[in-house]
């Protein structure tokens, strides 16, 4: 019989249960909020809401600092360990993180309605689930002994910089000021959802890929990895200080690099194990956004005034296309992993996958083919639905495996 008590003691039982359910969850909440809002803007159905904040400013902070983390953490509490071979993470600790972040998005969509002084409370809510993974995850890496830590110290450092993102945005919200804004919705992209995602593409494609291809060959250029980085930190810090011609030194660069491990690292052969193609699928979309990226930036070195030819659709391949894409590979391998099934991707979520992809395409389509452009808002809304329908069925899916013990008796 199903009991609250069996509930919770399967969901505490490893950090990426509660996480990975709380964060399907919000994937699901944070595209229903945002599609209603695009709906009555366009008044394609509904009416034009009016939020405590502006309704894109809500959007960015939900989706980099309310909604992937929440995979972020699940993954990293369980990995770190693993890496370093260090203590493993207790269940007060991801739980307490796990709750606060919660708690902090059901009061930020709260605050939306009902005023800005909730979605105050929300953030601080926020940062401190983020402030205590933070000090956990630290504390492993620093008493790691004679173990490769590089892949962790870049990830330590992606979270201290989003704890100083989501400060940024807390005093934006109580002082209007809106370098802080802009601090951090560059930062949460630049300094800390990009890092953190190359690290963990950087160590674990490979790796994944090693133990299924035959004869294969793992190719992991830490010099490569370092200067990805610094273009990543370089862009981020090109975009604060106003100079957006200068982007395509570095993003030309990380474009060339990604083409180059998304090769090297079996990008075709790939293809003969979905449960590892959708992650090198994912890896190639970081290519083409940096070159989407880069072409931009020499339209404005071209340009006395900055001409933006290509809208938002180099940010929407790299936050759709890479990091949804990659959140959304990797929590099906470690849900799959984790419960004790086999390694295998099934058939539905490989077909819910390539539904995903058909997201990006409706979000970039209309600002790339100028022919699409009186089709816009409809398409902006049909990628809002694609993104939607697809995550709500991988949660149905997924979901339930949280809260039921692992199919081969083992704890975890």
């Amino acid at each position: 019989m199903f009991t609250n008590l069996s509930f919770w003691r399967h969901i505490s039982a490893a950090p990426h249960r509660s996480l990975f359910l709380a964060g399907a969850l919000q994937g699901v909440f944070t595209l229903v909020w945002w599609v209603y809002d695009l709906a009555g803007r366009y008044a394609i159905f509904g009416t034009l809401s009016s939020w405590s904040i502006a309704p894109t400013w809500a959007h960015a902070f939900l989706m980099i600092y309310g909604f992937f983390p929440f995979f972020i953490f699940g993954f990293l509490f369980t990995t770190y360990p693993n890496w370093m071979n260090g203590k493993k993470i207790t269940p007060r600790v991801y739980l307490t993180t796990c709750l606060l972040m919660i708690a902090g998005v059901a009061l930020f969509y709260t605050g939306l309605a009902y005023g800005k002084w909730i979605i105050v409370l929300g953030v601080t809510a926020i940062l401190a689930g983020f402030v205590n993974a933070f000090k956990a995850l630290l504390d492993v890496l620093l008493q790691a002994k004679d173990q490769d830590r590089r892949h962790a110290s870049v990830t330590s450092s992606a979270l201290f910089m989003a704890c100083l993102g989501i400060a940024a945005y807390l005093l934006w919200l109580l002082t209007d000021a809106y370098i802080l804004l802009d601090f951090s919705r560059h930062a949460g992209i630049w300094f800390f959802l990009t890092p953190i995602l190359l690290a963990v593409s950087h160590r674990m494609i490979p790796f994944f890929s090693s133990r299924v291809l035959d004869n294969y060959v793992i190719v992991r250029p830490y010099w490569m990895l370092w200067i990805m980085l610094a273009c990543t930190v370089a862009h981020g810090i090109l975009q604060l200080t106003g100079f957006p011609k200068y982007l395509w030194i570095a993003d030309l660069t990380l474009a060339l690099c990604a083409l180059y491990l998304s090769l090297r690292w079996g990008f075709l052969r790939s293809f003969q194990v979905s449960l590892l193609a959708v992650l090198h699928i994912s890896f190639a979309w970081f290519s083409v956004s940096m070159l989407l990226y880069g072409l931009q930036s020499l339209v404005f070195m071209q340009t006395e005034e900055n001409t933006w030819i290509l809208g938002m659709v180099p940010l929407h391949a790299l936050a759709i296309g890479y990091f949804a894409s990659m959140v959304l590979g990797m929590a099906s391998r470690v849900t799959i992993g984790h419960s004790g099934r086999p390694l295998v991707l099934d058939r539905y979520t490989w077909q819910l996958f390539i539904g995903f992809q058909a997201a990006v395409i409706l979000r970039i389509l209309p600002d790339i083919i100028p022919v699409f452009g009186q089709f816009t808002p409809m398409l902006y809304l049909l990628a809002g639905l694609a993104w939607l329908s697809c995550f709500l069925l991988w949660a149905a899916h997924y979901i339930p495996i949280y809260w039921r013990p692992r199919i081969d008796g083992k704890p975890g």
